[in-house]
């Protein structure tokens, strides 16, 4: 397994070992044993599938408080994932890191709790899967607007097909710091 850090600390690509032959493959795509070495959590509550057809954008989600941190990867299709650190404090506050998903290159990406999330679909659809540190609370689930000025994320659509909560999200800026996690070294 290799994994490889992005600019935003604590935010992982992995790139799984695959054993593959004429056959097919076979891969591991969580062991809390090899992931715990990485410095990924040892504890998941929940997984979670989405299905999706191609210009779907899911995001940017969040909970908080229940944070939730995720590692996502795709079982069909590909997918262009992001992550947004909202941490308020932050030195990276606002920033985001994306990463290309597929089936193909069975890459999965951990998203840290304290961050936004949100994929677009490329292919003509996808299956992606992730598993949760913490159980989906509605109450305190929350959101960003996709296209956010402040944060300039680069999709590969800008006209992708929004869920009308996904369209009204309100910019990070415009989030009041309660209604967002808090940085841990901020010194509170």
């Amino acid at each position: 397994m290799k994994v490889i850090e992005t600019k935003l600390p604590g935010v992982m690509i992995v790139e799984p070992t695959v054993f593959g032959d004429a056959r097919g493959f076979f891969m591991e795509t969580w062991n809390q044993k090899r992931y715990a070495a990485t410095g990924l959590p040892l504890s998941f509550v929940q997984d979670n599938l989405s299905f999706s057809r191609q210009g779907t954008l899911r995001g940017l989600h969040f909970q908080h408080p229940n944070a939730q941190g995720k590692l996502v990867f795709v079982l069909q299709g590909e997918v262009f994932d992001v992550a947004v650190d909202i941490r308020f404090g932050s030195p990276t506050f606002g920033q985001w890191v994306g990463a290309t998903l597929s089936a193909d290159n069975k890459r999965q990406l951990y998203i840290p709790a304290g961050f936004a999330h949100g994929f677009f679909v490329v292919s003509e659809t996808a299956l992606f899967a992730y598993k949760c540190t913490d159980f989906y609370n509605p109450e305190a689930e929350g959101g960003i607007a996709w296209d956010d000025p402040d944060l300039s994320i680069t999709w590969p659509d800008v006209k992708p097909i929004l869920s009308d909560k996904d369209r009204n999200y309100p910019r990070l800026l415009e989030l009041p710091s309660s209604q967002l996690p808090q940085y841990e070294g901020a010194g509170k």
